[in-house]
C-alpha cells in the first residue's frame, strides 16, 4: 500500500528485529516489487521457529550476553566495586534482587523493575556504563536505582500500547503451544542453564497460549536465484534478541543475499551505529547498490568506557 501510494514500481526497505521478518515475508510474496532490502538483526524465519522456538533461543542468547556484561563490569571493578569476576558481580546482583523482593527501593523498585532495567544491558552495550545504580545501591544509596528502574508514569500508556500490539502480532503470526505443561517443561529445562531471561520471556509471551483469535501459518520465507534483487543482512555475532543463527538461516533462504557480520559484538540493531565498517557496507548498498561478495566481516566496535554516558530515553523491547 505504501509503495502504491508513493507511485513506486519497486520499494527500498530497511527493517530491524521483527522488521526483518516483516520484510522477508514481503520479499517472498512480492519479490518483483523489491528494489533494495536491508535486514538488520534478523530473526530466524524458519516456520518451525516462529515464534515459540525463537523465544527459547532468545532466552539462551540473553544468558550469553548477560555474561558479557558481567565480565565488562568485573573488568572495571575499580569503578563499580562489584567484584573482579563475573561470578562476584552475579552474587551482588542476586543479593540486591533478594533485598528488593523484601523491601522495594523507594517503594517502587522490586525485582521485576530491576530485571527490566538490566535487561537493556543485554540489548545494547551503550547501556552498560549507565548501570552504576547497582553499585550505588550496594553502597547504601538507593536513589540512582530508583531513578533508573522505577516505572515512569508518563510512559505508562505508551508502554501498555506497545505491549498490546506486540502480543496481538506475535500471537496471531503463528501457532503456539496451548498446554502450559509444554511451556513449563521446556523453560524449566532452559532456566537451569539460562536463568537470567527465561521466565521473564515466558510471562511476556504466555498470553499466546490462550489467544482465542485464529492463528496464521508462518510463510515459508525463501527466494530462488534470480527471483529477488540482491539483499543485505546485518548481524552482530553475539546479539541476544535475535541470535546469530537467524541471520545465517535467512541468508540461506534468500538466494543472492549478502551477510555482513559484526564479530564479537552483541548490540541489537547495528545499522547506523558506531561501527564504521558496518555503516560503510550499508551506505554503499542503499545509495549505490554495491554489495560485498556473499559475506563480509567487520571488527567489533569499541567497548564502552565506564560511566561514559547514558541514553536519555530507553529503547523499547524489540522482540
Amino acid at each position: 500500500m505504501l509503495r502504491a501510494a508513493l507511485g513506486e514500481r519497486k520499494l527500498t526497505f530497511m527493517g530491524a528485529s521483527y522488521g526483518t521478518y516483516f520484510g522477508a515475508v514481503y520479499a517472498t510474496l512480492f519479490p518483483a516489487h523489491v528494489r533494495r532490502m536491508v535486514f538488520d538483526s534478523a530473526v530466524n524465519p524458519a516456520p518451525a521457529q516462529i515464534w515459540y522456538r525463537n523465544n527459547l533461543d532468545q532466552s539462551a542468547a540473553f544468558e550469553r550476553r548477560w555474561a558479557d556484561f558481567r565480565a565488562w563490569v568485573a573488568k572495571h571493578d575499580g569503578t563499580y566495586h562489584l567484584g573482579t569476576t563475573p561470578e562476584e558481580v552475579q552474587r551482588h546482583y542476586e543479593k540486591v534482587r533478594a533485598e528488593l523482593a523484601h523491601k522495594p527501593a523507594g517503594g517502587k523498585v522490586g525485582p521485576g523493575q530491576l530485571q527490566a532495567a538490566y535487561l537493556m544491558a543485554g540489548y545494547y552495550d551503550d547501556f552498560w556504563p549507565a548501570r552504576e545504580a547497582l553499585a550505588a545501591y550496594v553502597k547504601g544509596d538507593a536513589r540512582p536505582l530508583v531513578q533508573q528502574a522505577a516505572p515512569e508514569p508518563r510512559a505508562a500508556a505508551e508502554e501498555e500500547n506497545g505491549n498490546a500490539v506486540y502480543t496481538a502480532v506475535e500471537c496471531n503470526d503463528a501457532p503456539w503451544p496451548t498446554d502450559f505443561a509444554t511451556w513449563d517443561r521446556d523453560n524449566s529445562e532452559l532456566a537451569r542453564v539460562a536463568p537470567f531471561e527465561t521466565w521473564d520471556n515466558v510471562w511476556m509471551n504466555l498470553p499466546c497460549a490462550y489467544w482465542p483469535a485464529p492463528r496464521q501459518q508462518p510463510v515459508d520465507v525463501r527466494a530462488s536465484a534470480g527471483e529477488l534483487a540482491p539483499t543485505l543482512i546485518l548481524a552482530a555475532e553475539r546479539d541476544a534478541a535475535t541470535p546469530y543463527d537467524g541471520a545465517l538461516e535467512l541468508h540461506r533462504r534468500l538466494a543472492g543475499s549478502v551477510l555482513v557480520t559484526e564479530r564479537d559484538a552483541g548490540t541489537h540493531g547495528i545499522g547506523g551505529g558506531p561501527n564504521r565498517c558496518v555503516n560503510g557496507h550499508l551506505e554503499a548498498y542503499l545509495l549505490e547498490g554495491r554489495l560485498p561478495v556473499r559475506r563480509a566481516a567487520c571488527a567489533p566496535h569499541k567497548e564502552p568506557l565506564p560511566q561514559s554516558g547514558q541514553r536519555a530515553v530507553p529503547r523499547p523491547r524489540a522482540l
